[in-house]
């Protein structure tokens, strides 16, 4: 099998800061407009009801989850500091574990998917939970289509590309506290190589909203 051409990382980047920024704008414009509505009927003459000023906490509580995920979410910050510190990899297969418990997971931060990225012939690749470097929640058209490449450290974490639609998802171990020993244990190249690229701690923790409801 004829290894494709690595993408641009550059290219890459570009492609999920316009991701992040259009969904952005995109839940923003949906917001702003349930908060108008009922000032718009009411100047319409419509009759002041409860059922017409609904629309307007539904629209803050997409502002709230809008602030959190934004606010929050620090992985597209990461992949980029991941893809200018190491090479990008091919890897020919992508399993992801989907419908379970143990598969995809939905967060506040974004749904989180348990995969394993490795390349024909080579066995005991670790199981990683992935979750898309912008707010996008979907799991990327094509993924398990063919191989995809790869940059980090599976012992910290990485990021996976998809050739063709440069979608980007961020990666850590999925079992994080049970591979803190051998993190702890890794030689000190490794760990410094992995401080540069921002990943030596678990990145995207679900925030606590206790206080938001």
């Amino acid at each position: 099998m004829t290894e494709p051409k690595a993408p641009d990382v550059e290219q890459v980047l570009k492609r999920n800061v316009e991701l992040l920024k259009r969904h952005v704008a995109g839940r923003l414009a949906l917001a702003l407009s349930l908060m108008a509505l009922p000032l718009v009927l009411t100047s319409l003459g419509a009759p002041n009801t409860l059922f017409l000023v609904l629309p307007i906490p539904f629209g803050m509580w997409v502002l709230v989850f809008l602030a959190l995920r934004v606010g929050h979410g620090r992985r597209l910050n990461v992949c980029r500091k991941v893809l200018h510190t190491y090479p990008l990899e091919y890897r020919t297969r992508v399993d992801r574990k989907a419908g379970d418990r143990n598969g995809d997971e939905w967060k506040y931060l974004g749904t989180l998917h348990t995969i394993k990225i490795s390349s024909r012939g080579r066995h005991g690749a670790p199981r990683m939970r992935a979750i898309n470097a912008t707010t996008v929640r979907r799991w990327p058209k094509g993924a398990e289509d063919g191989g995809v490449w790869f940059a980090g450290d599976p012992l910290f974490g990485g990021v996976m590309v998809v050739p063709g639609s440069n979608a980007m998802m961020f990666m850590q171990p999925a079992n994080w506290e049970k591979s803190a020993q051998e993190r702890a244990q890794a030689d000190a190249a490794r760990i410094a190589r992995a401080q540069q690229a921002g990943i030596t701690e678990l990145i995207e923790r679900d925030p606590n909203i206790t206080g938001w409801v």
